[in-house]
């Protein structure tokens, strides 16, 4: 499984979001890829006031603020 982890450079709240995917990622096996918003135009415009975001596929599963408990519900039961 690949979720998808948008974020910028110099985001403390990226940061902190990366870390609470991580903790998650202890207890169910996933990759993270890890997208610069920053480097594609597209991108950054869709993300831009959101991020950090998750993503599973296609769909959103949180941005902003990440919370352990929603990401570890959603992702269990992908």
């Amino acid at each position: 499984m690949l979720v998808k982890f948008f974020s910028r450079v110099n985001c403390p709240l990226c940061v902190e979001g990366l870390h609470t995917l991580k903790l998650v990622q202890e207890d169910i096996p996933f990759d993270i890829e890890v997208i610069d918003i920053e480097l594609d135009d597209r991108i950054h415009e869709k993300y831009m006031l959101m991020i950090p975001v998750v993503e599973l596929g296609d769909q959103v599963i949180q941005y902003g603020k990440l919370d352990y408990a929603t990401l570890m519900e959603y992702l269990n039961e992908a």
